[in-house]
């Protein structure tokens, strides 16, 4: 398995978070080289200054419509817009999952490519929330399909904010669901490096989570 850090998106999405702990996390992130930092869209630009002098490549994440979903389409490309004028590298958006729940899947679909258009016409990637804890099994492999078709780059599990995160079972589905070159990320209640390592095994290329020092510790 490749280095465990390599897996993690170190995350700060508290609506208390101060600069001093974006700060502490991108120290964090910097010291033990995760794969990227996930922040609130008004500390994109105050983390790009984080990482000005950092000899590796962290990647930039923000939420896009986040946690809900429900913004309208020209709300969500003008926060992606925004996001990688102000140096994200990676847009982890929210699914609309009440139009979603409503079989609106064209339109779900059209927003999910336009976003797509947009993070890769900045060298962005794009992931997108489908918030599994909503979904049943028709619904879970209906949201994979739809986002194969819409060319995003991940399909992630959760935002945290629903009544549970990613579970095992859940992962595994979506591995078999989707296409090889799209990757999955799992967040959402994932505390320990027992956790981590089985979401991999399970099919997870990226593990979204604010204990990512405490994975890579042990402690």
């Amino acid at each position: 398995m490749t280095e465990l850090s390599h897996y993690i998106d170190h995350t700060l999405l508290s609506p208390t978070a101060s600069e001093t702990d974006i700060r502490k996390l991108c120290e964090e992130a910097w010291i033990h080289q995760f794969k990227g930092v996930c922040v609130a869209p008004g500390y994109v630009g105050y983390t790009v200054e984080m990482f000005e002098f950092c000899p590796v490549k962290i990647g930039i994440a923000t939420v896009i419509g986040f946690p809900l979903g429900y913004s309208t389409t020209e709300t969500k490309l003008f926060e992606a817009r925004n996001a990688l004028v102000n140096g994200a590298t990676e847009l982890d958006v929210v699914m609309n999952v009440s139009r979603f729940k409503s079989m609106a899947y064209l339109s779900i679909r059209e927003e999910l490519r336009q976003l797509a258009e947009i993070a890769h016409a900045g060298n962005a990637l794009l992931k997108v929330i489908i918030e599994t804890a909503y979904l049943d099994s028709f619904e879970l492999y209906t949201a994979c399909e739809i986002c194969a078709e819409s060319k995003v780059d991940f399909v992630k599990t959760s935002t945290g904010f629903a009544p549970k995160g990613a579970e095992i079972e859940t992962v595994k589905k979506m591995r078999a669901i989707l296409p090889a070159e799209i990757k999955i990320k799992a967040s959402g209640g994932i505390k320990t490096r027992e956790q981590a390592i089985a979401f991999i095994e399970a099919g997870a290329d990226r593990i979204g989570t604010s204990s990512g020092v405490a994975i890579v510790t042990g402690q």
